[in-house]
């Protein structure tokens, strides 16, 4: 009779892993397979709400699509627990009580004790049997091989396989069972051979799969790294450029207040002037008082009293005077009422928002002293323009369009500049570069700038650190001087433009813009280009203000008009001062300049005329 552990050895191992089973699932078509055996199943056919079986190819449907949900074999699970609990005992004595086994042998399929062991390894036809020692086939880490004598005749090996019934069969077997039905035989070694090429075949594939798909987990990890740097660079691009707007909007806010403070000194000081002027009428109507009031302390006599009645009529007229105007006082606020701000609405542009002016008119059109002689002109420290000829001089002219003086009438002015100390620096139509004392008295400063001949001529500007920039427009460049004098202390390249005319900024450092025939051109302090504005048929003059914006001038030849606009320093658009202003046209040279006087007025000056223009 075979005992409980050859049952078991034969029933309750699962088909798919050769082991005792672990968690055994019953499927619709009655076979029991492993829970992980069924999971490494379905994992072949992800997102399937059946399972195949292996053996019968029936379709179980699978509950959620999950293999714990099937339903347990429990009296299986029992069995292989109470094999588990056992030890095994010797199936080959024939003895009543038999004796406790201590090896298995994988050929035979029996537990053996010591002593039958011993026999079975002994006789030279079991020599190649493999033996496997209790703990280890207790362990389950040796999966048992298949039993090799037939069932039916035991004195016969299973040296035959049926590929209709695939079961391993005598050739006995084969031959009275099997071949009388039609199925077809295979001897076992060529069966066994074909399965282990099989095996080694899709290992083989596995192999090659696992590499393909390992190659394709490295490409994951690499687009992985790529995406994740992706997004940081998306990150430091959006902090970046948060930085930058949040530097456009804090520098655009600076020129709006600077705005502001230019007109609140404006209007202050035309209220201070104001205020003055009216204490001083009170000041002077107290003296004539206390002088007339002295004629009541005397007798008054011949001159004295000639003198009286005199001063008694001045008093009268001047109380007969008409009482201040409280209407030019109301002018006053009622320019600064029109003054708005009004917040950015473009979805665009990223400005703040803007001022909106006040109206601007022609303040003044003067006729130059010498005509068609205009080079440049230049906001003097003392609030006036000064313009330089080259047949000679600067002319100093008020904000209110009046000549105030003439200096250095010997010298052929090409540039002019002022020093924060007050003292200038001239260059001539030679390129000579001369500093003067605030009294216009000639300093022995040398400076070695090019010739004429070898820079041609260009603009000159003085940076707020008083650096003397001096551009060469044969050559597209600009020298750096200190003004101590000497040699340059260095030169920029202009990115191939010529500076015609160029400004530093008075309170950034580290940019200059320029005008190059129909562009403006705003460059770092290395002469690299920034920014680039241009306006078709029409020719730029620009020039920085006090509170860093910009101011341009598009002047249009062929019909004399010039339009003024105001820049943000990155040349952003802020408003419009002048539209289409008519100016006479020029004798001889199309030669223009724009600048700001330091109280807020405009000048536009052609080779003939200085124009100027107020906000009102």
């Amino acid at each position: 009779m075979a005992t409980f552990h050859q049952i078991s050895s034969k029933n309750l191992e699962c088909s798919i892993c050769l082991s005792l089973f672990d968690q055994p699932k019953l499927l619709k078509c009655s076979h029991t397979f492993c829970k992980d055996c069924l999971e490494s199943i379905l994992h072949i056919q992800p997102k399937q709400q059946t399972i195949t079986c292996p053996v019968c190819r029936k379709r179980t449907p699978l509950p959620s699509g999950d293999v714990d949900k099937l339903q347990t074999n429990v009296p299986m699970s029992s069995l292989v627990e109470e094999v588990k609990a056992k030890n095994p005992t010797c199936t080959v004595c024939e003895m009543d009580v038999k004796p406790p086994a201590v090896s298995f042998c994988q050929d035979c399929g029996k537990y053996m004790c010591k002593s039958c062991e011993e026999t079975h390894s002994g006789r030279e036809s079991f020599a190649t049997h493999s033996m496997i020692p209790m703990d280890e086939k207790c362990s389950e880490d040796v999966p048992c091989k298949r039993r090799r004598q037939c069932a039916k005749h035991p004195n016969y090996d299973e040296d035959c396989f049926c590929t209709g019934c695939r079961v391993y069969i005598c050739s006995t077997c084969g031959v009275i069972e099997h071949l009388q039905e039609g199925h077809k035989l295979e001897e076992a070694t060529i069966h066994e051979d074909k399965i282990k090429g099989n095996i080694r075949e899709l290992k083989e594939r596995v192999k090659s799969k696992k590499t393909t798909i390992e190659n394709h987990m490295k490409v994951i990890e690499t687009q992985r790294n790529e995406v994740i740097i992706m997004l940081k660079n998306l990150n430091d691009d959006i902090d970046k450029t948060f930085e930058e707007y949040m530097q456009v909007l804090s520098d655009r806010r600076e020129v709006l207040k600077c705005q502001v403070k230019r007109w609140s000194e404006k209007f202050d000081k035309e209220l201070k002037v104001m205020d003055e002027e009216r204490r001083q009428t009170i000041s002077h109507m107290n003296s004539m008082e206390e002088l007339v009031t002295n004629g009541t302390k005397v007798p008054l006599e011949k001159d004295a009293l000639i003198a009286h009645d005199t001063l008694c009529e001045n008093l009268k007229s001047f109380l007969g005077r008409d009482d201040p105007d409280d209407q030019s006082l109301r002018g006053v606020t009622e320019r600064a009422q029109k003054i708005s701000f009004r917040r950015c609405v473009k979805v665009d542009e990223l400005c703040l928002g803007e001022l909106k002016d006040y109206t601007w008119d022609v303040k003044a059109d003067v006729q130059l002293g010498v005509k068609s002689s205009m080079n440049c002109i230049t906001s003097a420290p003392d609030g006036k323009m000064a313009v330089g000829s080259e047949k000679g001089g600067i002319h100093l002219y008020s904000p209110d369009g009046e000549l105030q003086q003439t200096v250095l009438k010997n010298v052929r002015v090409a540039n002019i500049g002022f020093l924060s100390d007050g003292r200038s620096v001239v260059r001539d139509k030679n390129n000579k570069m001369v500093l003067y004392t605030p009294q216009w008295g000639k300093l022995d400063v040398t400076f070695e700038t090019m010739s004429f001949d070898e820079g041609g001529s260009g603009g000159l500007t003085l940076g707020r650190d008083d650096n003397i920039y001096v551009g060469y427009m044969k050559l597209k460049n600009i020298q750096v001087f200190t003004p101590q004098g000497g040699k340059a202390i260095r030169e920029i390249t202009c990115d191939g433009y010529s500076p015609q005319q160029f400004f530093s900024f008075p309170c950034t450092i580290g940019k200059l813009l320029l005008t190059d025939s129909s562009t403006v051109v705003c460059l770092d302090d290395n002469g690299k280009k920034e920014n680039v504005l241009k306006k078709k048929g029409m020719f730029p003059l620009l020039a920085i203000c006090r509170d860093d914006s910009v101011i341009v001038a598009w002047v249009r030849f062929k019909e004399d008009l010039v339009s003024i606009d105001r820049y943000t320093r990155d040349l952003g658009h802020l408003s419009s001062i002048i539209t289409d202003f008519k100016i006479q046209k020029p004798m001889k040279r199309n030669w223009y300049y724009l600048q700001e006087f330091e109280s807020g007025e405009i000048a536009f000056c052609t080779s003939d005329r200085l124009y100027i223009f107020e906000a009102k």
